[in-house]
């Protein structure tokens, strides 16, 4: 069910996607070569928890998983699309990695959701051109998100901006609603048709969240039964805000 957000929880919102967005900031700037994802978790951990926020994505469990998920944020290396475990291998970034940085945090009852994906040290021409298009897709996508539309229109923003680009969106990887938990309706997908889909209605919060790759748009699911990498073995990038809509341009929460 799509739900529709009081003004109460807009407005903590708006003050816990600040935090996020500034903690994303924070532990992005720790990346750099020879520097462990568990380091990152703690360091994120240590920075939600010390404000009294909760980590939501930690011990989370999403329908069909058979494990709750064992960390507080996500870090995705090179052909990693979304939900690389930070804690579970020792993980060392190499100079010329790319990583997605996935964060989700509740402040006061309610859920906020970003990521943004960077580069370890020295990056190639390839992996910088990727960042850059992903970041695009994500403000053509949140740019559509106006109320009075569709759920489509932002999907079609996103794949339009893509289409051209040499990249590829990963297939059937989408963003959600978000704001009452993790994963709320309606499915906001990253490709799609103006006016279809369900209205957006003033209230209403998404996180929107394209995830392009290098190579092909086939993924497929690693035996920890959370991460998902690229078919080909090529790299993928992630880039997501939280936003609420609005009459006009959403408010997008989680940008500082």
């Amino acid at each position: 069910m799509i739900t529709i957000k009081s003004k109460e929880e807009i407005d903590f919102l708006r003050k816990g996607g600040k935090r996020l967005g500034a903690i994303l900031k924070m532990v992005a700037e720790r990346v750099s070569p020879g520097i462990s994802t568990r380091a990152l978790d703690e360091f994120a951990h240590s920075l939600i928890t010390k404000n009294s926020d909760i980590p939501s994505f930690l011990n989370y469990q999403p329908h069909g998983a058979d494990r709750p998920y064992p960390a507080t944020t996500c870090l995705s290396i090179n052909e990693e699309i979304i939900h690389g475990i930070p804690n579970e291998d020792e993980k060392i970034l190499k100079e010329g990695d790319i990583v997605g940085i996935d964060i989700g945090l509740i402040h006061e009852g309610v859920f906020l959701d970003s990521a943004i994906t960077v580069g370890v040290g020295e990056i190639d021409e390839s992996a910088k051109k990727l960042i850059r298009a992903t970041r695009e897709a994500l403000e053509a996508g949140i740019k559509a998100a106006r109320g009075g539309g569709n759920v489509g229109d932002i999907g079609h923003a996103i794949e339009t901006l893509v289409k051209g680009s040499g990249f590829s969106l990963a297939d059937g990887l989408s963003g959600h609603g978000v704001g009452r938990a993790v994963h709320e309706d309606p499915y906001v997908p990253n490709m799609g048709r103006k006016g279809e889909g369900p209205l957006l209605k003033p209230g209403m919060v998404l996180a929107i969240e394209p995830m392009l790759n290098e190579g092909t748009s086939k993924i497929k699911l690693l035996k920890d039964g959370y991460t998902y990498v690229t078919a080909d073995g090529t790299r993928s990038a992630h880039f997501e805000h939280t936003v609420v809509i609005t009459e006009g341009a959403p408010i997008v929460v989680t940008r500082i």
